[in-house]
């Protein structure tokens, strides 16, 4: 009988690829998540039955334990971006992360691989790393040969990261930004499934690995990159942090006045607490190259799917090489 994994998150940006790739290793995948009727698009990963969203809570024990039994490995991709709702950084990257930790401890499970993120700290200034860093400390308490990954920004043609910043493009001729100097090690979302893979496949000694791809650019050039890429010239403003804190101010006031109904996807005070540090790979630490994974390169993977916010689209090459032709 196959072996089945259960992917905490399976059905998200990093999950879906993780869950996709489990499947191709003839693996049984179970993809937790909390609306199972929008996590539809996994079953096609396998074969009729191998993967099968269902229900979760990460919140709760019970909710978590139900879905991990008869699992040979878990895997918790669940984290958020900014606090909505209930769904808070501490009672999902902390608490949630520590819960799935000790209940697959409990329940006898032989393989844990855990998501975290370059710069997680239990004593960071923002929210975000903390509830990383004590998620990390949870995880290791009650399973202690865990494989956790951290990774840089991930890309890919789900991201909100080079797709927010296209998007936002489109919209007049400047493009504001927070944090322009601060430097990033992006990293290609399927390399970060492949290190999850390993982890799951036992090709992953235990142990803190941080992903991050081939380059090291400031967030103003990786910008540059991307408006290359979707042939749009704007005037990149580098805003100082103070600027950056009052806007994000603003912004969070008003996810809070609109008691969510707005919710505050553009720039959070927290990001901004973030965005002062470089996000790149440590000296020494153990990363791809350590899991036999080459980084794949931005340029071969930003075209495939930011083509779409190019003046014509898909047909903006056509149109660029009509203007070429000799009358």
């Amino acid at each position: 009988m196959s072996k089945l994994v259960t992917i905490y998150g399976g059905s998200g940006f990093v999950g879906r690829y993780i869950a996709r790739r489990m499947a191709k290793e003839g693996w049984r995948v179970r993809v937790a998540v909390r609306r199972p009727n929008e996590a539809l698009h996994v079953r096609p990963y396998g074969v009729v039955g191998q993967v099968e969203p269902v229900f979760c809570n990460i919140r709760d024990d019970a909710s978590v334990q139900s879905v991990m039994q008869g699992a040979d490995a878990v895997v918790n991709c669940v984290g958020v971006l900014n606090e909505v709702g209930k769904n808070k950084f501490d009672a999902v990257q902390h608490e949630g992360a520590e819960r799935i930790a000790r209940l697959a401890a409990q329940s006898g499970v032989d393989t844990l691989v855990h998501l975290s993120a370059i710069g997680a700290d239990s004593e960071a200034d923002s929210k975000y790393a903390t509830s990383k860093g004590l998620g990390e400390e949870g995880v290791l308490q009650h399973f202690p040969g865990a494989v956790i990954l951290r990774p840089s920004v991930i890309f890919g043609a789900e991201d909100q990261f080079f797709n927010r910043f296209a998007s936002m493009s489109r919209f007049g001729p400047f493009l504001p930004l927070v944090g322009g100097n601060t430097r990033f090690q992006p990293v290609y979302v399927d390399d970060v499934a492949k290190a999850a893979v390993a982890g799951v496949l036992g090709q992953a000694p235990a142990g803190i690995y941080e992903l991050g791809g081939p380059e090291v650019a400031t967030l103003r050039a990786l910008v540059e990159k991307m408006l290359d890429v979707i042939h749009r010239r704007r005037v990149i403003i580098n805003k100082p942090f103070f600027a950056g804190r009052i806007l994000a101010g603003l912004l969070d006031f008003g996810q809070a006045v609109t008691l969510g109904l707005f919710t505050n996807s553009i720039l959070t005070r927290d990001q901004v607490k973030s965005l002062r540090h470089d996000n790149v790979v440590g000296d020494g630490a153990k990363g791809l190259a350590d899991l036999g994974i080459t980084p794949t390169a931005m340029e071969t993977i930003m075209p495939e799917y930011l083509w779409r916010f190019r003046p014509q689209g898909q047909y903006d090459d056509i149109t660029a090489s009509a203007r070429n032709l000799k009358t």
